[in-house]
């Protein structure tokens, strides 16, 4: 019998292949576009095909989990990762590209998602928050390796030698998934969805979820966006391309190194007061990030600086606002993810963390077309006030249902 240590470390690398996958595909979007010649529509299809494909996989494939043997499930998912790695190699046209990519969504829900639902099985009770918070810090290690190294690796080699990294990574998950993860023996009979969807513990949490996606979505997406973007339209335009790479890792590293520490936290003290505590900061740094050249000004920080180049007087500001914001969703996340994982033990994990991925995609669709709407219209400030607006409704949504539904201790008592 392989330990639960081991079976847990060969999850924690297969959240790191999938997500080091599909950050590099990330990066290097804007290098296929430009080589393939996309416009439009099709152009449009490049990012949502992704997004598309990784929506409708959800509950299929956490069914079949549940159903049958995650294990199983999970070493299909990282083989399709593997061969649509390879194929990329061989794309020649905007179509082929959006293709293949939409079999990357597949995957990547496939591994992604099981092995998040391995990890809350495996985990124990009272260690849950800091074990899937371990998990989620290797899933950040995987997104700040794969945004440096993606355009080195290309400028370098080319894509080629980004898909054959890419496929070695994903065939030794395949590898260590095989040797070290037992199969799973729990069969959950019927669709454990129409049950969840409507548990009332769940859907005190979606409240908050639903609301809090337009939050994340938003700031996460136009923070870079402002930080490239010309001071005509608002943004800090910074010259340098690293950058704008700086400000995005902040976020990354301090929610890498911090989520085991803020899990086991939440583990002692109680899951709902830190996705409170955690969503409360979040929308309280978010509306600050506008003010970032103002406090820059003030604090007679320079613009210019060395190999980057010239900057803002905002640029320090915004990497520690952003760091901020990687800590503030600290707190909240792998609290949030222990209380799904809490309530799908013994009647489905992967469909309990499947209505937690379903609940994030309308506002995640939907966030960037008001940003874009308000970036073009009324300022781009006003995204960041949006979406600080949304992390509070979210929050107090949260409270209030708790509270009516649960009881006025249970804020504390969860």
């Amino acid at each position: 019998m392989t330990d639960t240590g081991k079976q847990l470390r060969a999850l924690y690398f297969t959240r790191f292949a999938s997500a080091f996958g599909l950050i590099t595909l990330l990066t290097l979007l804007s290098d296929f576009i430009e080589q393939l010649g996309a416009e439009g529509f099709v152009l449009g299809l490049f990012a949502t095909g992704l997004t598309f494909a990784q929506a409708v996989g959800i509950v299929p494939i956490s069914w079949a989990a549940d159903r049958y043997d995650k294990r199983t499930v999970l070493l299909g998912g990282i083989g399709l990762a593997s061969v649509v790695y390879f194929a990329f190699a061989f794309v020649e046209t905007s179509w082929q590209f959006i293709g293949v990519r939409a079999f990357q969504g597949i995957a990547a829900t496939a591994g992604g998602l099981i092995a998040l639902a391995l990890v809350g099985d495996l985990a124990r009770e009272s260690e849950r928050a800091n074990t899937i918070g371990t998990s989620n810090s290797w899933r950040f290690a995987a997104a700040i390796g794969g945004t440096f190294s993606a355009g080195a690796l290309y400028d370098a080699f080319g894509f080629d030698a980004v898909f054959a990294l890419l496929t070695a990574i994903s065939g030794i998950a395949f590898v260590v998934v095989w040797l070290w993860v037992e199969p799973d023996d729990t069969r959950i009979r019927g669709f454990p969805f129409s049950d969840l969807a409507f548990n009332r513990r769940l859907l005190t949490m979606t409240s908050f979820r639903a609301q809090y996606a337009v939050a994340v979505t938003l700031v996460r997406t136009w923070v870079p966006i402002y930080a490239g973007l010309e001071a005509a339209s608002g943004g800090l335009g910074f010259e340098a391309t690293v950058g704008i790479s700086v400000v995005i890792a902040a976020e990354k590293f301090t929610n890498m190194i911090s989520q085991p520490f803020t899990g086991s936290l939440s583990d002692r003290f109680g899951r709902a007061r830190f996705v409170f505590v955690g969503g409360l900061f979040y929308g309280a740094v978010a509306v600050v990030v506008p003010f970032t050249p103002a406090i820059g000004g003030a604090l007679g920080l320079p613009s210019v600086y060395p190999v980057l180049g010239h900057l803002s007087t905002g640029f320090l500001p915004l990497v520690a606002l952003n760091a901020l914001l990687g800590f503030a969703d600290s707190i909240r996340e792998p609290a949030s993810m222990a209380l799904f994982a809490d309530e799908g033990k013994g009647q489905g994990v992967a469909s309990s963390f499947g209505v937690r991925d379903l609940v994030w995609r309308p506002g995640s669709v939907l966030a960037p077309l008001a940003g874009g709407w308000l970036t073009s219209n009324v300022g781009i400030d006003w995204v960041f006030f949006l979406g600080g607006a949304f992390a509070f409704t979210g929050v107090f949504a949260f409270l209030g249902i708790l509270s009516y539904n649960h009881g006025r201790d249970a804020l504390a008592a969860w």
